[in-house]
């Protein structure tokens, strides 16, 4: 799974719709079928799997035919034993009852019905890392016991390179430079997982590893698919030399969708989140701030996309009558603290989807030292009468501010730079002003400058600048 640092908020579907998915979902929906055939007569095997002699009438219920027909039939029992849709009565007579967990599905609450379906889930995540039975076979001991070393099989490292691959998968679908709602190709999200960050030219033996997951995960992604965890296309079985083999190099001129494609479903989504919270990490969906306070906002988006930012805000003010909305927002920007640049920032792109209604509270802060120059900018932005010329020590404070705002939400981004380039080049004597503001952040914007400004006389002026802010600031 990812670090622990925040992940990008993800956007949810609603409860009630995400539940009528769980419900048609084509293992849950089997299983649950499963559940209310299952009498009396019905008898499982030590181990709580239908007998046998069972499974035929089984795949009947479910309308399965074919060759897989019986262990997709089997597939499904066992996820109804597993989510508590069926219960095992008497171990040593192998007989069955109908769950308590089958009454939620059809008289529960969506999130009853979700419960059920993340259960579910858990039951098919582990049998996708478990290999498949040929190899189980092929493994097998004296006394009937797996030889994991003859396997090659380590169960914590496959549960744990799953949960990566998943991991990545879900950062790349609410990523807002990733590909959304759309899919993924398997053999870069295999190569996300396998390959370091840092790596140049990948060797043979990189590739022969992601190859290798390639083929695993083409496995664990058709298993994963009927529980309605991501929508996927298998890799072209005619790109195989063989069974044994991984799949030939990516040509340039072929359709990389038939190496695989993948992604996450809503409900995949919802899963994955639920199992990321569980696991203790910040994984944000917007809307979790929609009931706190302007500075839960201000604070809780300062590391959002401007997308997220956007959807968090308009939920946000959604609940708000527009004016009281400004004027909280307002007072929740103000602050010397390092993280006060980027607060008002995000105030000040919210107040712009507030409109004309809070104007009353811009005007109330024009004189405010660490508000005024938002305000005037939002007033004239809006076309507002009469507002008030700022003096050039605001001018100044504004700019320092605008900028260590900038710094804190993008980096040392090309915009920014673009920024620094514009201010020294439209401002005489800016650095010989701007190291006197009386601002916190001012050495640290200066150094900036310095860093990001490609001209060499100019950098070493904004260096200056910054040692003598941090003189004055005593630092």
């Amino acid at each position: 799974m990812p670090d622990s640092s925040p992940l990008p908020p993800v956007r949810l579907t609603d409860e009630a719709e995400l539940a009528r998915h769980a419900l048609t979902t084509p293992l849950l929906s089997r299983a649950a079928r499963l559940a209310r055939w299952a009498g009396p007569d019905t008898r499982v095997d030590a181990g709580g799997s239908l007998v046998d002699e069972q499974l035929p009438a089984a795949a009947e219920v479910l309308a399965l035919t074919g060759a897989d027909a019986a262990t997709e039939a089997s597939e499904a029992w066992r996820v109804a034993v597993d989510t508590g849709l069926i219960e095992i009565t008497d171990e040593e007579a192998g007989t069955v009852a109908q769950g308590g967990e089958l009454a939620l599905l059809t008289r529960g609450s969506p999130h009853d019905v979700l419960a059920v379906w993340l259960s579910a889930l858990e039951s098919v995540l582990a049998d996708a890392s478990v290999p498949d039975l040929e190899d189980l076979v092929d493994a097998l001991g004296e006394g009937g016991e797996i030889d994991l070393a003859e396997l090659d099989w380590d169960p914590e490292a496959e549960a744990e390179f799953l949960d990566g691959v998943l991991g990545n998968l879900y950062l790349l679908t609410v990523s807002e430079d990733g590909p959304g709602e759309g899919p993924v190709p398997l053999p870069a999200l295999a190569a996300s997982t396998i390959l370091p960050d840092d790596v140049g030219e990948p060797t043979n033996d990189m590739l022969e590893q992601v190859s290798d997951a390639m083929m695993r995960l083409d496995d664990q992604f058709r298993l994963l698919e009927p529980v309605g965890l991501v929508s996927y296309r298998p890799v072209d079985e005619a790109l195989m030399a063989d069974a044994d083999e991984e799949p030939a190099a990516v040509e340039d001129d072929t359709d990389v969708s038939r190496y695989g494609m993948v992604g996450l479903t809503p409900l995949g989504l919802y899963g994955l989140r639920t199992r990321l919270l569980e696991a203790g990490l910040d994984a944000p969906a917007v809307g979790d701030l929609a009931d706190k306070g302007a500075d839960a906002l201000l604070d809780g988006t300062a590391a959002y996309g401007p997308r997220a930012v956007r959807a968090e805000t308009e939920q946000w003010l959604a609940h708000r009558e527009p004016l009281a909305a400004a004027r909280e927002l307002l007072a929740a920007a103000r602050g010397a603290d390092p993280g006060a640049p980027l607060r008002r920032l995000r105030c000040q792109e919210a107040l712009s989807l507030v409109g004309a209604a809070a104007e009353p509270a811009l005007r109330d802060v024009l004189d405010d030292a660490e508000l005024g120059g938002l305000a005037r900018v939002w007033l004239s932005e809006h076309g507002a009468p009469d507002v008030p010329a700022p003096s050039q020590a605001l001018v100044f404070w504004l700019t320092i501010d605008t900028v260590a705002a900038q710094l804190a939400a993008e980096g040392n981004s090309e915009e920014l730079q673009a920024l620094v380039e514009g201010l020294a080049a439209q401002h005489d004597g800016f650095f010989a002003a701007a190291w006197r503001v009386d601002h916190p952040a001012t050495p640290d914007v200066l150094e900036a400058m310095g860093r990001l400004h490609p001209d060499k006389k100019v950098a070493k002026e904004a260096r200056k600048a910054a040692f003598k802010a941090r003189s004055q600031q005593g630092g």
